[in-house]
């Protein structure tokens, strides 16, 4: 059996050695993903981001309890970040969550970032899409601590949860631009340090703030202490609050057009360009033009012109 019937049946083993194949870049993860793709998009994605210290992983453990509690089955996918130095990763998150290891309703994946921005690793997206074949119903994706433009997971996840913690200093700051924009529900964390009344106000202060469209989704702040599990249950009853409305309002329909358009385009930009690469090893071209530019003999623009003419004109032929 391939791997990619292996999962469909519920087979741990092969799930987690096809999320090794897809964050190793091996090619043969692409069939597997291939016979994959037509069985998703059951899971219900939660994306879970913040700064860094907000308490995020503890968060992404209590609330893959209660939703257990539930009768629902969880994937965690849990991003952490690279070192630039070394380009290893801790992936202390497992650590964080080692409760949740012997219950099969439970599949928890760490991924190091490996450079990449936004908060998520490029192989985020495909991991998910196994646990979604695997049979989860809750996916949940915890994203490295991130800043105020690096909000990619909002075009990955149905509900996107920004966790935020008193003490960050001047709060408005921290909570302005990008961060503002993609939450469905806030999270004021570590509710029992002082300022979390404050932090909790003045993010309600900046929602009423933002124009919202008639019918639409009116997002909360809700204050938990993850670390007690205190306010778990009313976030969870949150999040599938958002859930139902993402559901009956018809949004998830226009959500679902624009990510598998960017998840398309990115698949495309990604083959195109190995192919050019591919295509200038055979002839030094990259040596050439890099040289070119060097010597300002030749502009990028125009080898990239001819480049891409000379690959088109080849596979003509």
């Amino acid at each position: 059996m391939s791997l990619a019937e292996q999962v469909l049946e519920g087979n741990i083993r092969a799930a987690a050695r096809l999320m090794r194949d897809i964050d190793d870049g091996r090619p043969q993860a692409i069939d597997e993903l291939k016979a994959l793709y037509p069985r998703t998009g059951n899971a219900f994605i939660i994306g879970i981001t913040g700064p860094p210290g907000a308490g995020k992983s503890t968060l992404v453990d209590q609330l893959t309890a209660s939703f257990r509690g539930r009768g629902k089955k969880v994937g965690v996918v849990a991003i952490d970040p690279t070192s630039p130095f070394t380009g290893g990763a801790i992936l202390g998150d497992r650590i964080r969550m080692n409760r949740h290891s012997c219950d099969e309703g439970v599949f928890i994946r760490s991924l190091a970032t490996r450079g990449a921005l936004g908060g998520l690793s490029r192989s985020t997206s495909d991991v998910a899409l196994v646990m979604d074949a695997l049979g989860m119903d809750i996916v949940i994706i915890e994203t490295v601590g991130v800043g105020q433009d690096e909000v990619d997971i909002v075009k990955e996840a149905h509900t996107t949860c920004v966790v935020m913690v008193p003490g960050l200093g001047d709060d408005i700051q921290a909570i302005k631009a990008g961060i503002l924009e993609i939450g469905d529900i806030f999270v004021v964390n570590k509710a029992d340090r002082e300022g979390a009344d404050r932090t909790a106000r003045e993010l309600n202060t900046m929602l009423e703030m933002r124009h919202a469209v008639e019918g639409s989704w009116s997002p909360q702040v809700m204050k938990t202490e993850a670390q007690r599990g205190t306010g778990i249950a009313e976030l969870t009853d949150e999040i599938l609050a958002h859930r139902d409305y993402f559901l009956s309002s018809g949004t998830i329909n226009k959500f679902l057009r624009e990510r598998n358009q960017r998840h398309f385009m990115g698949i495309l930009r990604d083959t195109l360009l190995k192919k050019a690469l591919s295509f200038m090893a055979k002839s030094d071209s990259l040596d050439r033009v890099v040289t070119g530019m060097t010597d300002r003999n030749i502009d990028p623009y125009s080898a990239v012109d001819e480049i891409v003419l000379k690959m088109m004109s080849d596979s003509d032929d």
